[in-house]
């Protein structure tokens, strides 16, 4: 079946899909930190889950939000969207079940939200493959090793060179190219590399170095994402992320180290996803603080303590 954006709906809001049929990459936690970071820079921001199984973003922002309404403060919550993966007998009717869903749900929010941020499940299935097809920036976190590296590519045992085109590879690649068929679009391709070492390893370096030779043949750029940090699991229950006011009354604990790592990370990635921010949105942004500025005033030094 040929994959097409909803028919009849002009795009406006730059569409952010998180993307890996790897679970445990980090989808979640990454897509969360992408859409806080851009309501904190001022933009209009709506969410879209479509993992009808973990539904790990969903809980992510009912956590935000339900957090704030015990802690009594103001946490930023997107325009947010679950779709539910229809399990009937018959394909068709289930496909075009989840089609009228989605567009539904993006009929609700393109028009009116500067972004929408997509995340995706750890399986390839119509609503993955149609999200694909619509990304203006797929973004997919990738593990810094070669069991994770597989769903993009095969390498020689030896050499490290790469023999082949992994299935999740070969899946994006062809909704690239759907997307440009069906409106001249072109989608930027980020491969992100998550749970990367502090220190120098042989690993790393041949990880690194099979990805640069893979993003040369599938028109893949790198970024660096989040280290294996506890803090980034930490955050979940509340629904908090790095970019947070990062006090005691917020965390509950002390902001640490680890707290000020994590926050310098995701404004890195944030910077290397160059993302079309809305002029407006960065003007109602400024008006409330200067954003990055913003992030460092709750930890300063004497706030912080030793991991």
């Amino acid at each position: 079946m040929l994959l097409q954006a909803p028919v009849g709906l002009p795009r406006s809001g730059h569409v952010i899909v998180l993307g890996n049929e790897k679970g445990g990459s980090g989808k979640s936690t990454t897509s969360m930190h992408v859409t806080v970071a851009l309501m904190k820079a001022g933009q209009r921001v709506a969410s879209i889950d479509l993992d009808s199984r973990q539904k790990s973003l969903t809980h992510y922002i009912e956590n935000r939000r339900a957090w704030a309404q015990r802690a009594g403060i103001e946490l930023e919550l997107p325009t947010h969207h679950h779709i539910v993966r229809a399990s009937g007998a018959n394909v068709d009717q289930n496909e075009a079940a989840e089609f009228a869903c989605f567009a539904e749900a993006i009929t609700a929010v393109e028009h009116c939200h500067d972004f929408v941020v997509i995340d995706t499940p750890a399986s390839d299935s119509y609503l993955m493959r149609l999200a694909h097809s619509m990304a203006d920036t797929l973004v997919t976190p990738l593990n810094d090793s070669f069991l994770d590296f597989d769903v993009l590519g095969s390498v020689d045992p030896a050499t490290f060179a790469i023999t082949g085109i992994g299935h999740y590879a070969e899946m994006a690649r062809e909704a690239r190219r759907q997307r440009r068929l069906v409106d001249g679009g072109l989608t930027d391709w980020v491969v992100i590399r998550n749970r990367l070492s502090t220190l120098g390893s042989r690993n790393k370096r041949l990880v690194g170095e099979s990805l640069n030779e893979l993003g040369l043949r599938l028109g893949f750029r790198l970024a660096e994402g989040f280290g294996e940090r506890v803090v980034y699991r930490e955050f979940f229950p509340r629904g908090l992320t790095a970019l947070d006011n990062l006090d005691e009354a917020t965390l509950g604990v002390r902001p640490n180290l680890s707290h000020v790592t994590a926050r310098q990370e995701v404004r890195t990635l944030i910077e290397s996803l160059k993302l079309p921010l809305d002029e407006r949105g960065r003007r109602r942004a400024a008006a409330r603080a200067e954003w990055f500025a913003s992030l460092d005033k709750p930890l300063e030094t004497h706030d912080i303590m030793a991991d």
